[in-house]
């Protein structure tokens, strides 16, 4: 599959993410639906999965790229920043600690039901 035919696929499904967010007025943003709707095309069709993997292998190399904008939208906002740092700030070391939890808490909770017991160090074992 050409490396057009995979970015095309991928707007596409962004597309329809974006029009069902618009149809439902869903407070989630409309990549995310049609990110959502990609991963379960390709877990339904493998083929496809298979055919994309080589493009979406140089697409994830470049992938650093798509950090320029942000840099550019901090230059831009550089004074708002400076005024509303503390904020910021607080926002981003609360939202961290709370995505880690939740990750934690779900991963044991997988672990839970899946069977496994959390590792525990074994006391006869040396260093």
């Amino acid at each position: 599959m050409s490396f057009l035919s995979v970015i095309t696929l991928l707007l596409v499904y962004q597309l329809i993410g974006e029009l069902i967010v618009l149809q439902l007025a869903l407070p989630v943003p409309g990549p995310v639906i049609g990110m959502l709707l990609l991963l379960l095309t390709l877990l339904f069709k493998k083929p496809l999965a298979l055919k994309m993997e080589p493009t979406a292998q140089q697409f994830l190399a470049h992938l650093s790229l798509l950090f320029i904008p942000a840099g550019v939208g901090v230059m831009v906002h550089w004074e708002r920043l400076q005024t509303e740092w503390l904020a910021i700030l607080l926002a981003l070391l609360i939202s961290t600690i709370l995505g880690l939890l939740v990750t934690a808490g779900i991963m044991l909770l997988l672990m839970r039901c899946s069977g496994h017991s959390p590792s525990q160090p074994d006391s006869k074992e040396t260093p």
